[in-house]
């Protein structure tokens, strides 16, 4: 084949330009994207968040955390002081402390779900994340610093002693957790059995499962926020690593894969940048604030 008839090279991931249209709004998940394994901030990163808010760009951390995780990024939210928690159940002004705006899971979906799964999985443990609490039964193991009634007696009944605790907190997520099973296995497994009664996915490298309301992900909560600013999704560049941020990378104008993501969210995403421990997000961040300053 001739030079003149070869195809165009396939576009490397650096080769990609951000001037038609220009990048309005970033949306980056954190832990294995923008965190770095020990769940610091890079000062690399830090810089780069900092630039892009000084260009106009504004930065949306969209995350499967709850709000009493976002200390770590809590200084870097520049401005707005917002972001979209919970697998897209919640909008919360993390400076201000305020829930914005909650899409709950309905506490009928989440009895089914859970009783699909202990059926079809057993050894499945369960806990339930409200807008202010997390409680778990028992044999949910968990590593974070807990409060009194955080764990429910065993001589409840776990699935609806674990729904009857603050009842009056929106429910954000259901969470499942096996010892045993493997991560992906799990998931087809609850996508087949419950699919119907929830979101379900995963973001963690263990067999541990998030369920949050039909319809109710990172990227239906980040559209909805886009639209309240004017920002449409062509204007979005958007960065994750896991299955439950798959939804946001397919609807993004612009989406990256950090390079240590999971194989599925390598293969349905064509720009990948460099891994998480490598500042990678910072790395495509640093060229759109570089390109949005050449214009």
């Amino acid at each position: 084949m001739t030079s003149a008839n070869k195809p165009p090279a396939r576009p490397q991931p650096y080769e990609k330009t951000f001037a038609d249209p220009a990048p309005r709004l970033i949306a980056t998940d954190l832990d294995g994207t923008l965190l770095r394994d020990d769940k610091t901030v890079s000062a690399r990163t830090v810089a780069a968040l900092e630039a892009a808010e000084n260009a106009g760009i504004e930065v949306f951390f969209v995350t499967g955390r709850p709000a009493r995780w976002m200390g770590v990024v809590a200084p870097h939210l520049a401005g707005h002081g917002m972001a979209i928690l919970a697998n897209g159940a919640a909008v919360y002004d993390v400076r201000a402390g305020r829930l914005i705006e909650a899409f709950p899971l309905p506490e009928e979906d989440a009895l089914a779900v859970a009783y699909a799964l202990r059926e079809a999985v057993p050894g499945t443990a369960f806990a339930v994340e409200r807008t202010g609490s997390f409680r778990r039964d028992p044999e949910y193991w968990s590593a974070e610093p807990e409060g009194p009634g955080s764990v429910v007696p065993v001589e409840r009944l776990p699935l609806e002693a674990l729904l009857a605790v603050d009842p009056a907190q929106p429910l954000l997520k259901l969470l499942a957790k096996h010892p045993a099973i493997d991560p992906d296995d799990f998931l087809a497994t609850a996508l087949s059995v419950a699919g119907r009664h929830g979101e379900i996915t995963r973001s963690s490298e263990s067999a541990l499962l998030e369920v949050s309301g039909a319809g109710v992900s990172k990227a239906t909560t980040l559209a909805k926020c886009c639209a309240e600013r004017g920002v449409t999704a062509a204007e979005v560049v958007a960065f994750g690593d896991m299955p439950n941020d798959l939804a946001m990378l397919d609807w993004a104008g612009t989406a990256y894969a950090v390079a240590n993501a999971h194989p599925q969210v390598l293969a349905a995403t064509i720009l990948h940048t460099d891994s998480n421990q490598d500042d990678g997000v910072a790395r495509v961040i640093e060229r759109i604030v570089a390109a949005r300053q050449e214009t």
